[in-house]
């Protein structure tokens, strides 16, 4: 049955990309954005971001949790669209004034010095094109991602996501780990979100709530005194972005793991804080 599911879900996106193609960007993004408010909560419990919220918004007002809500869904409804449009992004010069990039100086500092470095951030709206942005600006990159559930569509993105976003991309797991290392040996700096649960992690401190938090980062800084530099990406509308990069950050590698993990999380705490409405509020975070 899962697999008829799957396949059922691959045909109606095929068929929705070829009506986007059609109607270009602007007019996909709209409609897609009707579909996924309209559609979304069906398919998905409104229970975790009910849960997610309160967690880090405990006297938020019913109406700005609505608000909140309804737009987690048009930002996924808008980067659903945007999958077809990811080579424009990259190549087209039309779609270079989409991208506003602040301190592109520190990813050219990166290029040129050429020590490799972990980018971290969260999945902000589009977070797509933060690792673009970065292999864009002439830094050898490797990128860690979840492979999707949906057996037949995750090709075709692994696809978009190998000839447009990033060359190197790394699955996540024990066997990823070791194509990390072996990359960051080789002189590849690392993108990573940080904003997912993860298995292999520790329980660290998440807007005052323990959550199972990735520790690649902080193994890093104790092992190669890696520098961390934090990316963030905002829509401001329609198909336009500011990506913001941020200085450096450098650790005391006699610090713990703990402690270095709980500095990062207050990092993403802080981004999230910016826009609230651009962040995945329906992943079960404190599961």
């Amino acid at each position: 049955m899962t697999k008829i599911k799957y396949f059922i879900q691959f045909i109606l996106i095929i068929i929705l990309f070829g009506l986007f193609k059609i109607l270009g960007i602007k007019n996909s993004s709209k409609l897609s954005e009707f579909l996924f408010v309209l559609c979304g909560p069906i398919f998905r419990s409104k229970k975790i971001f009910e849960k997610n919220i309160i967690k880090i918004f405990p006297d938020i007002d019913k109406n700005k949790k609505e608000e909140i809500y309804k737009n987690v869904w048009k930002s996924y409804g808008r980067i659903f669209s945007e999958y077809l449009f990811i080579k424009d992004f990259r190549f087209s010069k039309n779609f270079q004034n989409n991208l506003i990039i602040k301190n592109q100086n520190i990813l050219d500092e990166i290029k040129n010095n050429k020590e490799p470095v972990i980018f971290i951030s969260g999945h902000f709206d589009n977070f797509e094109l933060m690792a673009m942005q970065i292999e864009k600006s002439g830094i050898d990159l490797a990128a860690i991602y979840r492979p999707l559930n949906n057996i037949f569509l995750n090709p075709i993105m692994e696809n978009i996501r190998k000839k447009y976003i990033c060359r190197k991309q790394i699955k996540k797991g024990i066997s990823g780990t070791k194509q990390i290392l072996k990359e960051y040996k080789n002189g590849a700096s690392i993108a990573l979100m940080i904003d997912q649960r993860v298995s292999e992690g520790i329980q660290a401190n998440f807007f005052n709530h323990k959550a199972l938090t990735t520790t690649i980062p902080a193994q890093f800084v104790k092992k190669f005194n890696t520098k961390i530099v934090p990316i963030y990406i905002e829509r401001l509308e329609n198909n336009k972005f500011k990506i913001e990069v941020f200085d450096p950050r450098e650790f005391d590698s006699n610090e713990s793991v703990e402690m270095i993990t709980n500095k990062l999380n207050k990092v993403l705490e802080d981004l999230i804080k910016r826009n609230p409405n651009q962040w995945i509020w329906t992943h079960d975070r404190w599961k």
